[in-house]
């Protein structure tokens, strides 16, 4: 089977972007691969310990079995997203414990998220999971700067933000972070925000973000590595056609696949007609050119 470093490098090189998927709640799962294979599109399944903290995903062993159900060797690979060292609520965590739980288990990549630490320290833990998890051929990412959105509390307004820069990836500190670190990817921060957790505007629809392309240029020039766009939920679609030739491999989407599944949920009350929904649009996303969805045929 063809690993995840290659097909994300190959990705990179063809200026291909990999949808990868939150698993919110776990019937969530199998509509998402079944609009996968449906429109013949390479994804990434993921799970992040948010999605089992605050909604239905249960745990990342309970996501990996969901996978297994339905994966498919052409067109899903499954990641480990969000595992933060320190988290929203400022509560350290035994990150090492979920790697080596996703290593026996199979994942094919990881996230490791230092963001909320000193540079020194986000590089020291981001290598400390590539020493774990590389020997079992697993891929790392890992984050520098600052995706808002799942703090506690109100984020600033996003015009405010994204005018100010608060928190995006400085250039030279990500040239030293990928070097001293070995990670193979990197989540950045160049205007994109994530989308809330709790309380009600966990409901609502997010701001349209956009991207500084310019700066988003600039980090590809110098790192060299396939970047991810956290957040992608809400980006104004043109900004996301724009990213890809400037780096952008992988674009996580979480929020609007999760509000899709919960609102058809609560509103027939069946767990196959959210299902159907969310099938639905997973489907619209992928066909969607200004998604530019990486067609597995390019990839595997």
């Amino acid at each position: 089977m063809k690993s995840i470093m290659d097909i994300m490098k190959k990705a990179r090189a063809k200026g291909v972007l990999v949808p990868a998927l939150n698993v919110a709640h776990l019937p969530m799962t199998e509509p998402m691969i079944k609009a996968a294979v449906e429109t013949k599109t390479f994804i990434l399944i993921e799970v992040s310990r948010v999605d089992w903290n605050n909604f239905g995903a249960e745990s990342l062993a309970a996501v990996f079995h969901e996978y297994q159900k339905y994966r498919s060797e052409k067109y899903t690979r499954i990641h480990l997203d969000h595992i933060p060292v320190i988290d929203e609520n400022q509560v350290k965590l035994d990150y090492m414990a979920f790697m080596k739980e996703a290593v026996e288990l199979g994942y094919d990549s990881v996230m490791i998220d230092g963001s909320r630490l000193a540079l020194s320290e986000n590089i020291a833990a981001a290598k400390e999971v590539c020493e774990l998890v590389h020997v079992a051929g697993i891929a790392v990412e890992a984050e520098l700067g600052a995706v808002l959105g799942h703090e506690a509390g109100p984020v600033p307004p996003y015009e405010e933000l994204f005018a100010s820069g608060k928190g995006f990836t400085d250039v030279d500190e990500a040239i030293r972070f990928i070097k001293e670190s070995g990670c193979d990817w990197l989540s950045v921060a160049v205007g994109n925000i994530h989308g809330a957790i709790t309380g009600a505007a966990m409901g609502e629809k997010k701001p349209e973000a956009r991207i500084n392309l310019e700066h988003l240029s600039n980090l590809n020039d110098a790192l060299g590595v396939p970047l991810v766009l956290h957040g992608g939920s809400g980006i104004n679609l043109d900004y996301v056609r724009k990213s890809v030739p400037l780096g952008i491999v992988k674009m996580n989407i979480g929020t609007e696949l999760r509000q899709t599944y919960e609102n058809a949920l609560s509103g027939d009350g069946t767990i196959e007609k959210a299902q159907e929904k969310l099938y639905e649009r997973c489907c619209g996303i992928f066909n969607d050119e200004l998604y530019v969805a990486g067609k597995a045929e390019l990839l595997i």
